[in-house]
């Protein structure tokens, strides 16, 4: 059974730094969590290291942008890691092809700004999907849509044998109090039509290789047993922790509030139910983080 603890100081001198996700845990797409600023301000002030983990599409310095208009504190973090990167140095390695058919929103087109830390990356172009080498998807072209729209799209692309890349692999956010659909729900979709989709943010490898290395620039002595990764997805944030043998802390009042009945803390037999259902044991669990 998962600990359930009060607040991040019961157990924060166990570990010298922290991979903390965002959406949920320290912003509700709208506007900054206090008792979060405040957790991680204190947990740095401490010594400790904190690296942003997210599966935002997004490159580093746009997640940076939209930290500062939610309010999120820049003494709060040391670093960000995003699926976005991740996904884009594939992209520009020639992951999915050159010619590529872009699902997204217009705010996700600096997905596709050139990638300078590569030597030769790869100058990709967004066609129609009929002329397409693969597919590069950061989210729907509607949030609030039901994917299955992409059907008539998506078995085209299967016929033309396209893979395709998925910048974000969360199936769904809270944008405020409105769920909205992300990334990984077309990704899951393509896949369960026969396509092949590469995945690159939680709970896959190449992120965590990202936050390492991000980690490394700040002290190269963190090991993994004295890291905590934070997030509010089960099958994400918490899935991910558990494959890189990463301790966790779920945080039980986002995605999943109703399902651990969260009011300040979680229930402790809905969560029990609950972990058990998903088959991923977090170290600790939490209602919010503070």
């Amino acid at each position: 059974m998962s600990e359930i603890i009060s607040s991040l100081s019961d157990i924060s001198d166990r570990y010298d730094a922290l991979f903390v996700d965002l959406w949920g845990c320290v912003h509700d797409g709208v506007r900054a969590y206090d008792a979060a600023n405040a957790a991680l301000i204190k947990y740095r002030e401490t010594g400790g290291k904190v690296v942003l983990v997210t599966n935002s599409p997004k490159p580093r310095s746009g997640v940076e942008q939209q930290l500062s208009h939610f309010g999120v504190a820049k003494e709060a973090w040391d670093s960000i890691a995003t699926s976005g990167d991740s996904a884009r140095a594939a992209m520009y390695q020639g992951a999915v092809g050159q010619k590529v058919y872009f699902i997204g929103e217009p705010r996700d087109i600096p997905f596709f700004e050139p990638l300078n830390i590569l030597e030769s990356p790869l100058s990709i172009e967004r066609v129609p999907l009929s002329e397409a080498e693969g597919i590069v998807c950061t989210g729907p072209f509607d949030p609030k849509a039901d994917p299955s729209l992409m059907r008539p799209d998506f078995l085209l692309a299967t016929q033309m044998g396209l893979k395709l890349l998925c910048a974000n692999p969360d199936i769904v956010v809270d944008r405020g109090h409105v769920r909205e659909w992300c990334a990984g729900a077309l990704a899951q979709l393509y896949s369960e039509m026969g396509g092949e989709s590469l995945y690159f943010g939680k709970p896959h490898p190449p992120i965590y290789d990202l936050a390492l290395r991000r980690l490394a620039v700040l002290d190269a002595n963190i090991g993994k047993d004295r890291i905590l990764a934070i997030g509010d997805g089960i099958q994400t944030d918490i899935k991910g922790a558990i494959s890189e043998d990463i301790d966790s802390l779920f945080i039980t009042g986002g995605l999943a509030a109703a399902q651990t009945k969260t009011t300040d803390l979680p229930d402790s037999v809905a969560l029990k139910a609950y972990i058990e259902h998903e088959k991923q044991h977090p170290t600790y669990s939490i209602g919010f983080l503070r």
